[in-house]
């Protein structure tokens, strides 16, 4: 199955897991609670939905990889007890607690989180010592003598033995007690994520060219060479930050990541194709509204890749704007939510600058906790510290205010938050604009081609862009989306993508 699949088959496991009875207990006790083992190939991004699945269900994540591990950190170690057998007194050796198990219970404490998921990666893989401890853990959920406390669940990961020379097979009492999960990779799936996460739109628009060089492992005379999904994410992350300290993005950057020197020769050419077609066309004016002729006639000249890898530039600029706007509108109910709070603290004759601070630091503390516990995904974070940044910046203006009663004070107060929500609104109208401008640049340059369908399709799919245009709407969005035949029309666009096999 594919990632997205194999999310979903671990979600449902965690939620019945952490389903109780009538009298409080766990429905399904934790002994007989199976691991879930995800078996898939490296850099295909099984880490990276444990995460997701921590932050849908509001549980904190603790992770380790267990080839870091020796015996004597996963088991603990061994120190000598006295105890009486019979009247007579023994020496008895017994073992601290695991590392493992102790950070479980660390988390608990730092965090408030009762309920959590313990993700423990190349399960398959430790070393010849750990690995009686390992498959006893995997039966009893035990290191030595300590448990996982109630309320987690294992989850186990590890790659295939065509993958990983260290891989050890599991006898059948062993495979009989996990609930096996088996994961392959998938462009599609990988597609609808990058687009989530703003994967860098020369590597998107490559990819839907270059498809078949999403995910390769091969063996060759020289070793193993690779490109991985895993790969491609790090990638983008390092081409935005070499972009934004204008440091060149080269073959020989590339190839630290992808590791097929055929695979990063070819993107890094295409890369600096891009880069020309960012340069050629102003992104700026077609934003604007304000496109130079020239500007228009080389669109319409321009070759499918050329006009693929526009529109993916387009694109990344509008999609953003959108994720700013959503994130600061999601801020803003935080703040709405902090106001009553404010309100009630000035009633009890606080200062309106000392309940401000008390908010901000509320909402950084939750940011800090969800971050350190996985539960709160990234977007989230980011959303608390823009409402954190907005408290910070009311504080100023309310110090030469100085209202003289709690009813003036949170009217100060409440002006300050309507100034916040009309800036955002006012954004919105400017990201509809470049929004329209984008179609009418389109509908203009490109009246018969695929440019429209790909505009609607990827603004669809896309969370933030999606949800911006329900809040604030955009007209052409709608009009063509409803005149769009999107099946027939997909058909057209994959055939045209399978017929690109090189990039000029």
């Amino acid at each position: 199955m594919n990632i997205k699949d194999a999310k979903q088959q671990i979600k449902n496991a965690s939620m019945a897991y952490f389903t109780k009875n009538e009298f409080g207990d766990y429905a399904i006790p934790i002994e007989r609670q199976r691991p879930v083992f995800l078996m898939g190939p490296p850099g295909i991004g099984k880490t990276a939905v444990m995460e997701q699945i921590a932050q849908e269900l509001g549980v904190a994540l603790v992770s380790y990889s267990m080839t870091h591990h020796t015996r004597q950190s996963a088991l603990g170690l061994p120190f000598i007890t006295h105890k009486t057998f019979g009247e007579k007194e023994h020496e008895v050796s017994e073992y601290t607690m695991s590392e493992i198990i102790s950070s479980v219970y660390d988390m608990m404490e730092e965090t408030g989180l009762s309920e959590g998921i313990l993700f423990m990666d190349e399960i398959n893989c430790v070393s010849e010592t750990l690995a009686p401890a390992m498959l006893l853990f995997l039966q009893k959920k035990t290191f030595g003598r300590h448990r996982v406390p109630d309320g987690w669940i294992v989850v186990t990961a590890g790659n295939p033995p065509e993958y990983n020379n260290s891989v050890r097979e599991f006898d059948i009492a062993t495979w009989d007690r996990l609930k096996r999960v088996d994961v392959e990779p998938d462009y599609a799936v990988w597609k609808e994520y990058g687009s989530q996460i703003g994967v860098h739109p020369a590597i998107m628009t490559y990819l839907e060219i270059k498809r078949t060089d999403f995910y390769i492992i091969e063996s060759t005379v020289d070793g193993k060479r690779f490109v991985t999904a895993r790969g491609w994410i790090d990638l983008s992350d390092m081409i935005k930050l070499y972009e934004q300290k204008g440091i060149a993005v080269d073959e020989k950057l590339v190839s630290q990541y992808l590791q097929n020197a055929k695979i990063a020769k070819s993107f890094a050419i295409y890369y600096d194709l891009f880069v020309k077609y960012r340069n050629d066309y102003n992104v700026e004016a077609i934003l604007g509204g304000e496109v130079r002729e020239s500007i228009k006639k080389s669109a319409k000249k321009a070759k499918f890749d050329e006009r693929l890898a526009l529109m993916g530039i387009l694109i990344d600029a509008v999609a953003a704007e959108a994720r700013s706007i959503c994130e600061r509108d999601e801020s803003v109910k935080l703040l709405a939510e902090s106001l009553g709070g404010i309100q009630e603290g000035l009633m009890k004759g606080g200062s309106a600058n000392e309940q401000i601070m008390i908010a901000a630091n509320k909402l950084q503390a939750k940011a800090e906790a969800g971050k350190k516990s996985s539960s709160m995904a990234e977007d989230a974070i980011r959303v608390m510290k823009r409402a954190t940044e907005a408290l910070y910046k009311m504080n100023p203006a309310l110090s030469s205010a100085k209202p003289a009663d709690p009813k003036a004070a949170f009217k100060a107060v409440k002006a300050e938050f309507d100034k916040h929500v009309a800036k955002i609104k006012k954004d919105a109208k400017e990201v509809t604009a470049h929004l329209d401008n984008i179609f009418s640049f389109c509908e203009e340059v490109f009246p018969d081609g695929q440019e429209l369908l790909i505009l609607v399709t990827e603004l669809t799919a896309r969370k933030h862009t999606s949800s911006f245009i329900l809040r604030y709407g955009c007209e052409s969005y709608f009009k063509h989306n409803k005149d769009l035949m999107f099946h027939e029309r997909r058909l057209d666009i994959i055939e045209k993508l399978e017929g690109l096999d090189e990039i000029d």
